[in-house]
């Protein structure tokens, strides 16, 4: 009698332990811990993750994203290992963040913002030579500002809570993709080259020279831009 050919499995959706793990549709996952200390901290599981870490927001307060399949008790686990920095990291932000913007405050801010930061990001482009397309005040979470391939600069309505050399310090950095549009060591010497003389042309102003000390006791490659990248950190988008 001749042997049947063997019938292909069905596919039930599990890969064989030879490939990579199957990773699921819809890779995130949440839940509540309550902390003793820390109150409310959201536990997230995240199939991009690749190591647990801690985020402290000064309104959506404490998450702890973890592996897609690591067990919530590994990050129950190292968010009490870092509680006493956790802790300290939500004071920072609450005192940072005690003038936060909520309701009609932003749409305040945001009226400032389109009053404030277009004609000043025309400033500088004319000053050194920039041409870009448009310019949208936005209010987001992720970021300060971004430019696209187009020409085109979002900055964040939240740059109107940050000090005038940090507000500057973005509007260059956007207006530097223009001609670098990643970070590589061209677009940081271009940067560093237009703060330079940002600030000199503004060593009168006190806000300015507040950051001088700084500046000047940095070891890095880019003072300026590393100096002021550091300072920018203190503020949260919101």
């Amino acid at each position: 009698m001749r042997d049947l050919p063997a019938k292909k499995p069905a596919n039930l959706g599990i890969k064989s332990d030879k490939t990579k793990l199957f990773v699921p549709l819809f890779p995130v996952k949440e839940k509540v811990h309550i902390d003793p200390v820390l109150g409310e901290v959201r536990l997230r599981k995240s199939a991009r993750a690749r190591r647990i870490s801690i985020r402290v927001h000064p309104r959506r307060g404490i998450l702890v994203t973890v592996p897609f399949y690591a067990p919530y008790a590994m990050g129950i686990a190292f968010l009490e290992s870092r509680r006493e920095w956790a802790l300290a990291a939500l004071e920072r932000a609450a005192a940072r963040n005690a003038d936060l913007p909520e309701g009609e405050d932003i749409e305040s801010l945001r009226a400032k913002a389109k009053a404030a930061l277009p004609p000043r990001l025309a400033d500088l482009a004319a000053r050194y030579g920039f041409i870009y397309h448009r310019v949208a005040i936005k209010h987001n979470t992720s970021n300060w500002g971004s430019c696209s391939s187009k020409g085109n600069i979002n900055l964040n309505l939240n740059l109107m809570r940050v000090p005038v050399p940090l507000q500057d310090y973005i509007l260059l950095h956007e207006l530097t993709h223009l001609r670098h549009p990643d970070h590589g060591p061209a677009f940081h010497a271009e940067l560093e080259r237009l703060l330079a003389d940002h600030f000199a042309q503004n060593a009168e102003d006190e806000t300015f020279q507040s950051f001088l000390p700084a500046i000047r006791a940095s070891r890095a490659r880019f003072p300026i831009g590393h100096t002021l990248e550091k300072a920018i950190r203190e503020y949260r988008p919101v």
